[in-house]
């Protein structure tokens, strides 16, 4: 039987290379960070990152390591249990209570990641009486827990607020029990913040509920870090944030739900993916805690990522390249063409900068892209290598 199925595949993989979609796994062989050694999949040696998700640069800051040592000692290296059966440890408790009181929400529920948080909710709180109204550009595990629910499906334009009142307007009259307005905090192909203040203003006046998936914001945006709930003055009016411990928040794995506690007590009686899951590892936990210790200590870290994004983006748009708007530290560089963004990837990475070309599927067609992510890892002189490697590679590629 599998004679034919693997005729179909090599098909398929032939097609997706063919069409410049192919993604390969570049394989590093140090810590992430700000710098890398890249030991398979592309130019060997060291080379500057400019692709991680790591905003603040935790992923191997010694005291969130340190930590994690700890924990192993202290707490084990892994529960072999889901929550209720008997994978509940105090670290576990204890990082939610602090997510809660970090976030400003009434509880927090761990999930072993955002996608699974995200899995989670939608199955849980509505039934086919109930509506959601999700940004058209929202991330794959929305898109994908939504179709988990049996709920009527409703879609904006990205940060369409006219188009999502029309479809809050449609729900209500179509007679829908709850709504629930979903959105990305902020859109990760293009740096974009959603507009908080006037979906919640909506929400209110269509009495909706609105959940933000926060994973690009906690941790660095907003004055204290807390998201884009607190940079736009509603943390009291946002019923349920989901969020990552993989991005940010030290860069391991791991998600969680922090909402209303009734949002929460129902999630830990039904949510099948928290239900059906492993519990978070401990060591994760732990170093998570540490993780929010540095992050209410100082706020070196997010000033010194605010001052590489905005050296980053002002050098980048001085010389001419097209860097979608924004203050965020995802900065899209747009190419347009797939296979020339591909190639300039490849030329960064020659020249010592490690980057990745986004294309369709993943974004629109012709909307070809190098997402550039800062750290507060980088330094000026990193930043300023990035960017004259950037019209080093467009020099050789226009020759």
């Amino acid at each position: 039987m599998f004679t034919s199925v693997r005729d179909d595949l090599r098909a398929t993989l032939d097609e997706i290379r063919a069409a410049g979609l192919h993604k390969p796994e570049r394989v590093i062989g140090t810590p992430q960070s700000a710098t890398v050694n890249v030991t398979a999949g592309g130019r060997p040696g060291e080379v500057l990152n400019f692709c991680a998700n790591n905003y603040l640069g935790l992923a191997d800051h010694p005291e969130v390591v340190a930590a994690a040592h700890d924990a192993l000692d202290r707490w084990g290296y892994g529960m072999a249990s889901v929550r209720f059966i008997c994978g509940t440890q105090e670290v576990h408790k204890e990082l939610e209570a602090r997510l809660s009181a970090f976030l400003g929400q009434e509880d927090t529920i761990l999930y072993s990641s955002c996608f699974d948080a995200n899995g989670g909710v939608f199955e849980t709180l509505l039934g086919e009486e109930d509506a959601v109204i999700s940004d058209a550009l929202n991330h794959a595990s929305i898109i994908d827990g939504i179709r988990l629910s049996k709920a009527r499906r409703f879609r904006y334009a990205n940060r369409d607020l006219a188009e999502l009142e029309a479809r809050l307007k449609e729900a209500t009259e179509g007679g829908a029990r709850r709504k629930l307005v979903v959105t990305d905090g902020v859109f990760s192909m293009d740096g974009y913040v959603a507009p908080l203040a006037e979906i919640c203003d909506l929400a209110d006046r269509y009495d909706a509920m609105v959940m933000v998936d926060d994973s690009h914001a906690v941790g660095f945006v907003g004055p204290t870090g807390r998201g884009t709930p607190e940079l736009h003055g509603v943390m009291d009016r946002v019923d349920i944030i989901t969020g990552t411990l993989g991005k940010a928040l030290g860069g391991a794995s791991g998600g969680y739900v922090a909402a209303r506690a009734e949002i929460v007590a129902l999630l830990r009686q039904r949510s099948r993916p928290y239900l059906f899951s492993n519990t978070l590892a401990p060591v994760i936990a732990a170093a998570s805690l540490k993780v929010l210790d540095l992050l209410e200590a100082a706020d070196d870290l997010r000033v010194r990522l605010n001052e590489n994004t905005a050296l980053f983006r002002s050098r980048m748009t001085a010389e001419g390249f097209d860097v979608l708007p924004g203050d965020h530290a995802i900065a899209p560089v747009m190419i347009g063409d797939a296979a020339e963004a591909a190639r300039m990837a490849e030329l960064l990475l020659e020249r010592g900068v490690y980057v990745i070309g986004f294309s369709y599927p993943v974004v629109p067609q012709g909307q070809a892209r190098i997402r550039v992510q800062l750290s507060a890892a980088h330094s000026t002189e990193d930043v300023n290598r990035a960017v004259d490697a950037f019209v080093a590679a467009r020099a050789e590629l226009a020759a």
